[in-house]
């Protein structure tokens, strides 16, 4: 019989930003799209699945009478923690985006390549304009520039999870951003 070895799984690890600090950087961000979007109607289109925890907490903190929530899923990674550099669209807006204000929520920016591929195809749809805002960048990753108009926090190429991210679906849940170790 020939042994196999799996890899060990991956355990949440040092925390990067707490509840209070992903709340308070995302009131900063709310008030720079009030401000942005001020008179103007608004679609917040979350990218699921990582994009739901932000996208609620950020709606809630909005003071804009004019905003409606939409959701799209993209899929680069899998069950991996690298991309696969294959992006497939798995659910379309339900809204009818032609000549609408778009900001794309993500979690998550790391090549730019998932993010500028989508950026582009809401373009391709004739929507009035479309901002994206991230909650976390990893600089040193990027292979293509995306202009990100509002970025909550840049961090290091480490793996992360938590507060609406996962690795294999799993920490979602919990309310802070850590490392996710080995």
């Amino acid at each position: 019989m020939i042994a196999t070895m799996t890899a060990p799984e991956p355990v949440i690890g040092r925390i990067l930003f707490s509840p209070d600090q992903i709340r308070e950087r995302l009131s900063e961000l709310a008030a720079e799209i009030d401000a942005h979007y001020a008179g103007r109607d608004l679609v917040l289109l979350g990218v699921l699945r990582g994009a739901m925890m932000i996208v609620a907490d950020l709606s809630r903190m909005l003071n804009h009478d004019r905003v409606e929530i939409d959701w799209i899923t993209v899929s680069s990674y899998g069950d991996r923690t690298t991309s696969s550099g294959v992006i497939r669209m798995l659910k379309e807006p339900d809204l009818d985006l032609d000549g609408r204000n778009v900001l794309v929520i993500d979690d998550i920016t790391d090549s730019g390549l998932t993010l500028s591929w989508l950026v582009a195809n809401l373009r391709s749809r004739s929507v009035g304009s479309v901002e994206v805002l991230t909650l976390l960048r990893k600089p040193d990753l990027a292979k293509v520039e995306v202009p990100i108009r509002y970025v909550g926090f840049d961090i290091p190429p480490d793996f992360v999870a938590d507060y609406g991210m996962d690795y294999a679906q799993r920490y979602r849940n919990l309310p802070y951003i850590a490392l996710l170790e080995y």
